[in-house]
């Protein structure tokens, strides 16, 4: 028998999901929601009885994150089975990369509650140290933000980079000019750029909400800061900037952590799911 996947956000698609989820009840479908958005806690917590409708039928949860998955079993849904968000390895080239020149890298979709603002506020604060810094931003627009984000950094007298959306292979060759990844968001679950990022070589300074602590141990394969805190973040782009060999550890462990969700590894989970 077939089943629908639905892919799951805490955004408006989340009424969409629910929509979907009884379509498929209807017509005697078995059907897997896919959980997505870092922000679906707040889904459960204010629309319990959407949440009941969409998930308690399914004939499984499966969570990309153990921070969803955790969120999830505390509210009752015992049926939740992890299966971290997957990639071709092989797409990846792993490369150690000196951190002389600031070359800072953020790739997501331009949204608000992924502070994108931030990141300018990164740059300036590295330019008014003396420090040589650039900034690159790769992602579509979702709610006007890039606008904004446009004017922001014109306000502040400084250059960013935008290029759009682009393809996988396009943004992760231009990576290969960049040194430090940031991810600025104030919400997240566990999200692909960043995992991309860590199978590059690139050392990752990101926010420690949602999932990200789930997927990052602080000072082991990644580093952690407070949300919407810029002088965080600039200590610790300059740590990986002067610390070289404690740098080097960390991208060795940040590879070596998503080998294990490589699509040969994750495709065997999947399998096990769908019989």
């Amino acid at each position: 028998m077939h089943t629908a996947l639905i892919d799951t956000y805490s955004t408006q698609n989340f009424y969409y999901a629910v929509i979907v989820s009884q379509c498929c009840r209807l017509m005697r479908l078995p059907y897997i929601p896919i959980l997505h958005g870092g922000n679906l806690p707040h889904r459960l917590e204010h629309n319990p009885r959407l949440c009941r409708l969409l998930f308690r039928p399914a004939k499984v949860l499966v969570s990309p994150s153990l921070y969803l998955k955790t969120a999830f079993t505390a509210h009752g849904f015992s049926h939740v089975v992890y299966i971290p968000n997957s990639l071709q390895l092989q797409q990846y080239p792993f490369t150690i990369r000196p951190v002389g020149p600031i070359r800072l890298l953020w790739v997501r979709s331009f949204s608000t509650i992924y502070n994108p603002c931030l990141a300018v506020d990164i740059l300036k604060s590295l330019l008014d140290q003396g420090y040589e810094a650039d900034l690159c931003m790769v992602g579509p627009d979702t709610d006007g933000s890039l606008v904004v984000v446009r004017s922001y950094a014109e306000q502040l007298g400084v250059a960013v980079t935008f290029t759009g959306k682009l393809s996988k292979p396009e943004w992760t060759s231009l990576a290969a000019d960049y040194n430090v990844f940031i991810n600025t968001t104030n919400f997240d679950n566990m999200p692909v750029s960043v995992i991309e990022a860590m199978a590059l070589g690139l050392p990752i300074v990101s926010t420690n909400v949602g999932g990200m602590p789930f997927l990052i141990a602080d000072g082991v394969d990644g580093v952690l800061v407070p949300p919407n805190d810029c002088q965080a973040f600039v200590d610790a782009i300059l740590d990986v900037k002067s610390n070289p060999e404690k740098t080097q550890q960390l991208v060795l462990k940040a590879r070596e952590k998503v080998e294990g969700f490589d699509w040969e590894v994750v495709k065997a989970q999947w399998r096990e799911v769908l019989e």
